[in-house]
């Protein structure tokens, strides 16, 4: 790996972690786009990745603990969110995986348009 290609890396790491960390969304919203583009990655491969990024002690360690602190987690929801969360992305990677990288991509972006829209005219 070139330095070129370590540092946009570290860019994309630090612009995901704090976007996530100041808007409560997963950093995949940056972290899989920029893969695609940047790096070349299928939708997969930058789904796979993503997903091994943003474990839990990420998540927990950088920002949870910060929102902890200010009393900010409610974490009778957030033990049943985990649960849910294991069994919906167990299922979801099962088909994703068998999709088109083509598909894939499509489905992601639609669902960032619907979130974006919905966000800038939601009340």
């Amino acid at each position: 790996m070139d330095i070129n290609n370590l540092l946009l890396l570290v860019i994309i790491g630090i612009l995901a972690g704090f976007i996530a960390g100041g808007l409560g969304v997963g950093g995949g919203i940056i972290i899989v786009p920029a893969l695609v583009f940047f790096f070349g990655m299928t939708q997969h491969q930058a789904q796979g990745t993503s997903l091994a990024v943003l474990a839990i002690p990420i998540g927990f360690i950088a920002a949870a603990s910060n929102y902890h602190k200010q009393g900010h987690i409610n974490y009778k929801y957030a033990l049943i969110l985990v649960g849910a969360f294991l069994i919906g992305s167990y299922f979801g990677s099962m088909i994703s995986v068998n999709l088109p990288a083509k598909t894939l991509k499509k489905a992601f972006g639609v669902l960032m348009l619907i979130a974006g829209v919905k966000m800038i005219l939601g009340k």
